[in-house]
């Protein structure tokens, strides 16, 4: 087959097989799983298949809220897309809408991590295959590292989908080469594609820069039934009201109870109210509270040494 690289030459995985050759087999873990029924839904596709069809499949592998991220290097600097649920299936979509007959996902040594509501799994060599049949038959082949969460459920739908693709390569069968016309090898040696996307795909996805921020007022429209205009005022009302609000005031914490002491005499003291009084039995020691003649001696007729007659003794 005749190699057309951009990059340095990618590691294949020993799953990777050739065309007509079958497709890799599921793993144990349960993630693994679900790639691999993904993988055998999308086997599934024909040009039949209408928007119905892809809302189904985004349904039985995303959840509601999911979040999809793309990110690449064009020649003008890095790219990153990120899509919400509602245009997924159409991401989906304009894949084969760019010239693909087949789709599927190869992953290589992936890690899966249990959390506490989701299962992570993380693949650093993961290869995204597409058969293209126009112009001429070309497989794609998109290296890349896959970062997927899936909801700790029975469903085990894809909340977050992260794919950052690094190099890409495309193949071309060995029998074109015994074509020998200068116009075609000329056609042949161009990449059909930009980092292993089509130009559908990546028209979509810049289109898709527009159409997420427009999410909400589209479910306004869809629910309520109003006019573009009228969802529009609607919502930026809504948003200036929650930049006018004020902030919300911490809760007060209720002044703790403070214990009274009991002071020699009977008599309480709050510490909370009676600072004076607290300190000054703080300076008290409890010798001052007893009388010394009912606790030293009688000393009247006792001889006392002044300190002139220690020093004549000394």
């Amino acid at each position: 087959m005749l190699d057309r690289d951009v990059g340095p030459t990618p590691m294949y995985p020993p799953s990777y097989m050739e065309p007509g050759m079958g497709r890799p087999t599921p793993y144990g873990n349960q993630t693994d799983y679900r790639i691999y029924e993904l993988n055998k839904r999308l086997q599934n596709w024909t040009e039949d298949c209408d928007n119905l069809w892809w809302d189904a499949f985004t349904t039985e592998f995303f959840e509601d809220d999911a979040m999809l991220t793309i990110t690449f290097c064009l020649e003008d600097g890095p790219k990153r897309y990120t899509i919400g649920r509602t245009l997924i299936p159409r991401y989906f979509r304009s894949i084969f809408e760019g010239g693909a007959t087949e789709l599927f996902y190869v992953l290589k040594h992936p890690k899966e991590s249990f959390h506490s509501n989701f299962v992570s799994l993380d693949c650093d060599q993961c290869t995204m295959v597409t058969q293209n049949g126009k112009p001429m038959f070309t497989q794609v082949c998109v290296e890349g590292r896959l970062y997927l969460e899936f909801m700790f459920d029975d469903m085990m739908r894809i909340k977050t989908w992260h794919f950052s693709i690094r190099q890409h390569r495309e193949v071309l069968p060995r029998s074109i080469l015994a074509m020998h016309d200068p116009q075609m090898l000329d056609q042949l040696a161009k990449n059909i594609t930009r980092c292993g996307l089509s130009n559908s795909t990546l028209n979509y996805l810049r289109l898709c820069v527009i159409l997420e921020p427009m999410q909400e007022l589209m479910s306004r429209h869809k629910t309520y039934s109003l006019s573009p205009r009228d969802c529009l005022k609607t919502c930026l009302f809504q948003k200036w009201q929650r930049m006018v609000a004020p902030p919300a005031e911490p809760a007060r914490q209720a002044p703790n109870k403070r214990r009274k002491r009991k002071v020699s005499g009977g008599s309480t003291v709050s510490s909370g109210g009676g600072n004076n009084n607290n300190s000054n039995s703080k300076k008290k020691s409890p010798a001052n509270s007893f009388s010394l003649s009912s606790q030293v001696p009688d000393l009247v007729g006792t001889k006392t040494c002044t300190v002139p007659e220690l020093e004549d003794r000394s």
